[in-house]
């Protein structure tokens, strides 16, 4: 008998052992890569070396500021992989009649090229450039560092709940958090609207994990995804005010995801699953009601898309007017379909899978023309969990009495 319990309980002591050592490499790994990170950053500039004058061409393929007084107008000159970018005001931009410019070059620390469009420079301005630059140059040691954070959170997750969890779902959490991973260090984001690169995609990451938290305990036809949930709205407002885009989502977010998490906890806590207390009881629409859902996202997504497409919104995350009008039209699509989605959960219908997939295709869409690719993660995410979670919704139904009352309570 204790030869029976020895040999069972020791493959349990190894698997734990080695996600100690995960966890341990994961936390050491992203204090030692913030560490070198902050260090650069933070580094003194020292005495700068005026090097040479050099002529820069500007760059307007990356310009579209018209009509937007309020904002301030980056404008990029280049010569050669050397760079100067000038901030004017809405007014200096309009001036501006010239497509080139003279750049003065500086040596800094460590042999590091500063640039400038005048030459008088203070110590204070040199500091400030050389920290931007810097910044730039450690992005992948400061996403590998919060990937590695949010990495340290996902198997702290899978092994505090081990028992919630299948063996398949760890390793689909687990996978889609690595690959994560990987792609937030080999596609950095530059930065956007004043805020740089490594907080947008510290976002993006932390959107990713929440996300696909959420989207397994959905799956799992567990309430507590509510409150997952609750925090991916936070988290997605944050984001779309940072970047300033997707104000269909943004509105929909705050007016209709965060009120209905909220009410669908309380739904779903009613219809608890007679044997399984954890699970809650699903059911399937019927065609005619499809059907309405159907109508209304099309009249939705024609008369929100025109609305916010004539909005006058300052952002320099897009430098394309025709695809800023198309990831609207897309956005107020995908904010349609959420709606429908939020309904079709808060009244546990299995259709909330089908709109799953529309949804995650149409954000996979706006992730590819915004450039967001990390982003696919999450939707590779979306679509291997949607088929998932349908078919187990589905053998539920199948096996259980479908409840008749159409009612919320």
């Amino acid at each position: 008998m204790i030869r029976f319990f020895q040999k069972n309980i020791e493959p349990n002591k190894k698997v734990r052992v080695i996600e100690l050592v995960l966890l341990a490499l994961l936390i050491i790994g992203s204090i030692a890569s913030y560490a070198i990170g902050f260090s650069k950053v933070h580094s003194n500039v020292g005495q700068l070396q005026f090097v040479q004058s050099i002529e820069m061409q500007r760059d307007t393929s990356v310009e579209d500021y018209d009509g937007e007084e309020d904002t301030v107008c980056d404008v990029i000159y280049r010569s050669g992989d050397k760079e100067l970018i000038v901030t004017y005001t809405y007014e200096e931009y309009e001036q501006l009649d010239s497509d080139s410019i003279t750049a003065y070059e500086f040596e800094g620390a460590n042999g590091t090229y500063l640039y400038f469009d005048h030459q008088d420079v203070t110590q204070e301005q040199a500091q400030y450039a050389y920290a931007q630059t810097m910044a730039n140059q450690s992005m992948p040691i400061f996403n590998f560092a919060n990937a590695s954070l949010i990495l340290v959170l996902s198997l702290l997750i899978m092994t505090l709940f081990a028992k919630q969890f299948t063996t398949y779902e760890k390793s689909w959490f687990l996978s889609i958090m690595v690959l994560a991973t990987i792609f937030s260090v080999l596609f950095p984001e530059e930065s956007a609207n004043g805020v740089n690169g490594i907080i947008i995609m510290w976002l993006y990451l932390l959107d990713t994990f929440l996300n696909i938290l959420c989207e397994l305990l959905i799956s799992k036809q567990s309430r507590y995804n509510f409150l997952v949930s609750v925090f991916v709205e936070i988290v997605e407002i944050v984001i779309s005010i940072v970047l300033m885009y997707r104000f269909a989502t943004l509105a929909t977010t705050l007016f209709f995801w965060l009120p209905i998490d909220i009410i669908s906890y309380i739904n779903w806590s009613r219809h608890k699953d007679d044997v399984e207390d954890e699970l809650t009881v699903v059911r399937r629409l019927k065609g005619w009601q499809e059907v309405l859902v159907i109508v209304g996202i099309f009249v939705w997504t024609i008369v929100i898309g025109y609305l916010i497409s004539g909005l006058d919104i300052a952002t320099d995350f897009y430098h394309n007017q025709t695809l800023e009008t198309a990831v609207i039209y897309i956005d107020a699509c995908a904010s349609a379909v959420g709606i429908a989605n939020g309904l079709f959960i808060f009244f546990r219908f299995r259709e909330q899978w089908i709109a799953w997939y529309i949804c995650a295709a149409l954000e996979a869409a706006i992730n590819i023309i915004s450039g967001q690719y990390v982003l696919l993660i999450l939707k590779l995410g979306y679509f291997t969990n949607t088929t998932y979670g349908y078919i187990k919704w589905s053998n539920y139904i199948k096996t259980h009495k479908e409840e008749k009352q159409l009612s919320i309570f």
